[in-house]
């Protein structure tokens, strides 16, 4: 990436904007190849998704994550950029594409601030490839037109455009000096009120009645004949409104919900939006560390201390739930191991209580080689036995045998690559796909020897309860 010294503060007018467009052409002209070009500014205190609200259209491809507990929020919207892959090299085809980008990139601005330049938006199903017609592919990232982001005090705008041997500098100098003005003084009063449906009016269950139970006992049965040590499955379920959801309106009402977790929103650009407040980090590299989680291992929340402490020592002391845990620590342990890194994690698991059910987590970190992109570790580390399972590979083709749906993105890593190989993602759960008056939620248990079908459907529906809460009006 090409890091041109200039201030994006200094002399700021529609001439000199012009006049550094026509440089980068310049550049695109020489090396015969279109640059992508990245102006970043720190601005006032922006609130993301606020932002998000007051531009959105269904009609355009858009990212928003947040997670309190860490103080950052980021939004990204309208594709200068996109790349879509299928099959078991996706995340490598993906890591070849960011650099071949980042070679034919310009940036100006403040880059050593959280969120400054050209940031990779990715939405990644659960599976390698998808059925026709899904509502994503089975990878897609995208570079957004704009993105705004707060971690911590500071807030950073980014505007990216492609500059083609071409390009009309002086119309693209007039559009990012429109969005530059708006930016500066930014009137959240355009945005319309976005109101949750009421109660579903039908709740379907995908695969029907009871179905559910009888995979479990399917899997117990497998498990009992040794074919996998632990297996995930989920249920999908399909609410029907009488009034069109928004995802923005839902969004709001999750990030209020669930705090600690991260809320997200993924638009596809047809209407189609995958929103959810994930409790499980996949992976983070800053810094030049790499930090990952295991999560498995659920007890409900109790109505006082004590009873909610009580819940936490039955978790903590269950011999099921631990066995379930140290399956996920051993797995990450083994995905990791040909990368030679020196993991550091606690002997025993914490209790990480969360709205409406507590795990237990165990956080997982280590110093990175400058060698290791972070999307060699998430090639590595999905799917999780969390919401896999273990061995990897007769659990997750069991999946595909025993769940009567398709995943989609549900329990796939979405999340974010920067310009320095940094990035975060997620993992896609306590989920849905928001589409018109329509949305199918997903909640999944982790099943081992001694797991009781009606126990796990009971986990299930208490996390299906805490979706219905936030999607519609009570």
């Amino acid at each position: 990436m090409k890091i041109l010294p200039i201030d994006p503060r200094e002399n700021v007018t529609v001439a000199s904007l012009t006049n550094f467009l026509a440089t980068c052409r310049g550049i695109a002209q020489a090396v015969g190849r279109p640059q992508l070009v990245s102006i970043s500014l720190a601005v006032e205190s922006l609130d993301p998704l606020a932002v998000l609200e007051s531009i959105f259209d269904p009609n355009q491809l858009h990212f928003y994550a947040e997670r309190p507990t860490q103080g950052f929020a980021v939004a990204g919207a309208e594709a200068v950029l996109e790349f879509s892959a299928a099959g078991p090299d996706r995340f490598n085809r993906a890591r070849d594409y960011i650099a071949q980008v980042l070679t034919d990139t310009i940036a100006v601005g403040p880059l050593t601030e959280p969120f400054a330049g050209p940031h990779f938006f990715f939405a990644a199903a659960f599976a390698p490839t998808v059925e026709p017609g899904a509502a994503f592919p089975a990878l897609r990232l995208f570079v957004p037109r704009w993105q705004v982001a707060r971690m911590g005090d500071s807030t950073v705008a980014v505007a990216n455009l492609l500059i083609s041997t071409d390009a009309p500098v002086d119309l693209l100098a007039a559009k990012v000096w429109k969005a530059h003005e708006k930016f500066r003084a930014f009137d959240y009063r355009s945005a319309s009120r976005k109101n949750r449906p009421s109660a579903p009016r039908l709740s379907e269950e995908i695969g029907g009645a009871g179905a559910y139970q009888q995979t479990v006992e399917q899997a117990l049965q497998e498990i009992a004949q040794g074919h996998y040590l632990k297996i995930v499955l989920a249920r999908a379920r399909r609410l029907t409104t009488t009034e069109d959801f928004h995802p923005l309106g839902v969004l709001n009402h999750l990030r209020q919900r669930f705090p600690s977790c991260y809320a997200f929103s993924i638009a596809n650009g047809h209407g189609q939006s995958f929103i959810g407040a994930s409790p499980e980090r996949l992976v983070r590299v800053a810094g030049g560390r790499m930090h990952t989680e295991a999560l498995a291992g659920s007890a409900p929340r109790g109505d006082s201390a004590s009873e909610d402490a009580a819940f936490a020592r039955v978790l903590v002391n269950s011999e099921k739930d631990r066995r379930e845990h140290q399956l996920v620590v051993d797995s990450i342990a083994r995905r990791l191991a040909d990368l030679h890194l020196q993991l550091e994690y606690t002997a025993q698991p914490r209790v990480l209580g969360l709205a409406n059910v507590q795990h237990l987590h165990s956080p997982i970190s280590a110093q990175l080689p400058t060698s290791v992109h972070i999307l060699d570790l998430v090639a590595r580390l999905h799917p999780t036995p969390a919401v896999g399972g273990t061995p990897r590979e007769p659990a997750v083709a069991a999946i595909a045998r025993l769940e009567s749906f398709n995943r989609g993105l549900y329990a796939g890593p979405q999340g974010w690559v920067d310009h320095l190989g940094g990035g975060e993602f997620l993992v896609g759960l306590r989920s849905a796909l928001i589409d018109g008056p329509t949305a199918t939620v997903y909640a999944g248990a982790g099943i081992v020897a001694g797991s009781k079908p009606e126990k796990e459907f009971a986990e299930t529906e208490l996390k299906f309860k805490a979706l219905l809460e936030v999607l519609t009006v009570p």
